[in-house]
């Protein structure tokens, strides 16, 4: 059982699941940018960001911005939406701008979600849904062994990480255009070894002829 101190945010899932470097540089040096795809995905969640929005529909129960933990797993977080059914069971409905899409990371993030309602409310919760936006079309994700397993192989990896204050090398690949710390990360540059190991050789190589 983990302590207070040591719970994660469940978005450092999603983006450890991303790119592990992303989630060092975000919940261990603290650092973030803005850029387009942040803004809309803020101006999506600000719809769903007041718990007060919580109304009754037919056959059940919708409770925005929902704080969420388990201390099993060290997790702490803040629902989107859950949606509580006449038998009591919950259902997660994580909110994500753009177009209806399969991402593994937001699957892990519905996942954990369930995890923690199961722990607060010692219940069984088997699915959840990703609702997008842009195309205001649902997806639903079932909560089975398989997405526990990765869930909770990423949870621990999230947990060694931000423990370990080590930094995930600079990858320079497909993911690094849209991500708003890219000027951050610069990722072309640390991703060049061989150049910054040639540049280092001549920087700190003595000529022998220089010798005092």
């Amino acid at each position: 059982m983990f302590k207070e101190a040591d719970l994660i945010q469940i978005s450092a899932l999603q983006h450890y699941s991303y790119c592990p470097r992303q989630c060092a540089l975000i919940h261990q040096e603290q650092e973030f940018a803005e850029n387009v795809y942040t803004l809309r995905g803020d101006a999506v969640h600000e719809r769903v960001d007041d718990p007060k929005l919580s109304y009754l529909a037919v056959g059940k129960r919708v409770e925005f911005a929902l704080p969420l933990y388990s201390f099993q797993y060290g997790l702490a977080g803040k629902a989107d939406v859950i949606e509580f059914f006449t038998d009591g069971a919950p259902y997660p409905v994580e909110y994500k701008h753009g177009s209806k899409r399969e991402k593994l990371h937001d699957d892990i993030q519905v996942a954990a979600q369930a995890l923690c309602l199961e722990e607060m409310l010692a219940v069984s919760v088997l699915k959840g849904s990703v609702y997008y936006a842009s195309s205001k079309k649902r997806r639903e994700v079932l909560i089975n062994e398989n997405l526990r397993a990765v869930t909770q192989d990423v949870i621990q990896a999230v947990h060694n990480l931000l423990s370990s204050d080590r930094m995930p090398a600079a990858v320079n690949d497909r993911r690094c255009l849209n991500c708003s710390l890219h000027d951050i990360c610069k990722p072309e540059i640390l991703s060049a070894t061989s150049e910054l190991n040639q540049l280092y050789t001549e920087l700190f190589s003595l000529n022998p002829d220089e010798e005092t």
